[in-house]
C-alpha cells in the first residue's frame, strides 16, 4: 500500500495531472472505458444482487456519464484563477485565488450503488487534477472486480488504481498518508476513517446515512405522493442511502394514505422477473432487515424469501418511536408509517434524534413546507418528490451532522478535492510607510481610515 501511494505522490509532483488537456482527455477515456464494457457493468451488478440494465442505466451509469460531461463543460471555468478585490492597505497590489489539485486521494466506495458511489468522486478528483487510489466496496464482489479490471487495464496505475480487498487491506490503506479521503458508508465506519485521517491531518469528506424522514401533510396531493413515494422507497429494494426511511403523515389522512399506497405497489408489481427490483446484498443484511419486521404491525408484505434474498416491500402501521425498526437505518424495502396530528410535534421528535441525510415534504401548504425547511436540519432533500435531488449536479449533495461532512456532485465535487490558494501580488513601484517604524498616532489614524475602522 505505502508502495502504490508514494508512487502515485511521485507522479503527482510531474505535475502532468495539473494539465487541463491532461485531465480532459483523461475523463473522456473514462467514459469511453465505461461505455465500451456497459455489458461487463451490467453482469458484474447482476451477479450481485440482481439489479437490471435499466435500473442499472438510470440510477448509475447516467449519473456518471452527466458528472464526466458536466465536468468536461465547465472544467475550464471551474479551473480558471479569479480576480478578487484588494483593500486599500494594500494598495497597490492585485489579488487573486488560483485553485490546484490537493494531491493523492483516497476513494472508499460503498456497495449499494456500487458504480455510482465509487466513481462519482473519481470523476470529481480527476477534473481537479488528482491522482487516486480507489478501494470499492468488498460486498460487493462482482462489481469491485470489474471496476479493478477496466481503470487497472486502462489507466497508468501512478494516476488511477483500484485496490480490491476487505477490513484488513482498508485499514492498510488507511495507515498511509493522503491528503485528501473520501468515504461513502455508514456512521459507524465513517468514525474509523476520520480518526484514521487526524492522525495525518488529513482533511475527509463523510457521505454517510441517517433515518430520512418523509412529510406527508393533510393538503398534498395524495395520489401523485403515494406515487413517487414508493418509487423513491422501493427504488434498488430500498437499499438507497437517502430513501425515505419512514414517513410521518397526517392522521386525518392516513388510512387514505395506507390504501393507495398499497394500491400502488400492488400495481408496480416490484420482483426481479419483472426487473424493477434487486435483491437484499447478503444473507447478513436479509437476517437484519428480517428482524426489523413486526409481525403484529404490519399492513401490508413482510414476506422474507431467505433463500432468493428478497423481502416484499412492506408496510409497518402504528409505528412509534421507540420500535426497534426506529432505532436505525432501515436500508432495505421496509417502510414505518408514524401518524402524527400537529406538524410541530412531527418536527420535535426528528430533531430529537441525529441530523437525517435526506428530508422530503409532500406538501402544497407553503407554511407548513417552511416550517419544516426551517426548523430540520439535514443534508438535502425534496418537496412533492423524493430521491430526484441527487440527479441534479447544481445541488451539492452531502450531509450533516451525524449524516456526513462536506459535499460534491458538479462544481461542488470539484472543490472538495481543490485547494484554492490565495495570492497577493504587490507592485514595487511605490510603498507605503504606514507599517514601518518608527510607529506613530499619525500613521495608527491612518491604517485606521485605509481600513474603515
Amino acid at each position: 500500500m505505502n508502495h502504490i501511494v508514494e508512487t502515485q505522490r511521485k507522479y503527482f509532483n510531474t505535475h502532468e495531472t495539473k494539465e487541463l488537456k491532461f485531465r480532459l482527455s483523461q475523463l473522456a477515456k473514462l467514459e469511453e472505458t465505461l461505455k465500451s464494457n456497459e455489458k461487463l457493468l451490467y453482469e458484474a451488478i447482476y451477479k450481485d444482487f440482481k439489479k437490471s440494465e435499466f435500473d442499472t442505466f438510470v440510477s448509475e451509469l447516467a449519473l456518471l456519464y452527466s458528472d464526466i460531461k458536466d465536468a468536461k463543460r465547465n472544467l475550464r471555468k471551474w479551473a480558471r484563477v479569479k480576480r478578487v478585490g484588494t483593500n486599500m492597505l494594500n494598495f497597490p497590489a492585485k489579488s487573486y485565488i488560483i485553485p490546484e489539485p490537493l494531491g493523492v486521494c483516497l476513494v472508499i466506495g460503498a456497495w449499494n450503488y456500487p458504480y455510482q458511489l465509487t466513481l462519482a468522486p473519481v470523476i470529481a478528483a480527476m477534473a481537479a487534477g488528482n491522482t487516486v487510489i480507489i478501494k470499492p466496496s468488498e460486498i460487493a464482489a462482482n462489481t469491485s472486480a470489474v471496476m479493478a479490471k477496466l481503470i487497472n487495464e486502462n489507466f497508468n496505475p501512478n494516476y488511477l488504481k483500484v485496490v480490491e480487498g476487505g477490513i484488513l487491506e482498508t485499514t492498510e490503506l488507511l495507515n498511509q498518508k493522503f491528503d485528501k479521503i473520501f468515504f461513502t458508508g455508514s456512521p459507524q465506519v465513517g468514525k474509523i476513517v476520520y480518526q484514521a485521517a487526524a492522525k495525518h491531518l488529513t482533511p475527509v469528506t463523510l457521505e454517510l446515512g441517517g433515518k430520512s424522514p418523509a412529510f406527508i401533510t393533510e393538503d398534498c396531493n395524495l395520489k401523485m405522493t403515494v406515487k413517487r413515494l414508493v418509487w423513491a422507497k422501493f427504488l434498488n429494494a430500498g437499499q438507497t442511502c437517502i430513501a425515505p426511511d419512514y414517513v410521518l403523515v397526517h392522521k386525518n389522512i392516513e388510512d387514505q394514505f395506507l390504501e393507495l399506497l398499497k394500491s400502488e405497489i400492488e400495481k408496480e408489481q416490484f420482483s426481479i422477473d419483472n426487473k424493477n427490483y434487486t435483491q437484499i446484498i447478503n444473507d447478513r443484511n436479509v437476517t437484519r432487515l428480517s428482524g426489523l419486521i413486526d409481525s403484529n404491525k404490519v399492513c401490508y408484505g413482510g414476506v422474507v424469501n431467505a433463500s432468493e434474498r428478497t423481502i416484499q416491500p412492506t408496510i409497518l402501521q402504528n409505528i412509534t418511536f421507540q420500535d426497534k425498526v426506529m432505532q436505525e437505518e432501515i436500508f432495505g424495502p421496509i417502510l414505518p408509517v408514524i401518524s402524527y396530528e400537529k406538524l410541530e410535534d412531527a418536527i420535535n421528535k426528528v430533531n430529537e434524534h441525529p441530523k437525517p441525510l435526506a428530508c422530503y415534504v409532500f406538501t402544497n401548504n407553503k407554511l407548513q413546507k417552511n416550517k419544516i425547511l426551517k426548523e430540520i436540519s439535514f443534508g438535502g432533500g425534496a418537496i412533492n418528490d423524493g430521491v430526484m435531488h441527487i440527479a441534479n449536479s447544481k445541488l451539492p449533495f452531502g450531509g450533516v451532522g451525524n449524516s456526513g461532512m462536506g459535499s460534491y456532485h458538479g462544481e461542488a465535487g470539484f472543490r472538495t478535492f481543490t485547494h484554492y490558494k490565495s495570492i497577493l501580488e504587490k507592485s514595487n513601484l511605490i510603498e507605503l510607510s504606514l507599517k514601518y517604524y518608527p510607529h506613530s498616532e499619525g500613521k495608527l489614524n491612518w491604517i485606521k481610515r485605509f481600513m474603515g475602522l
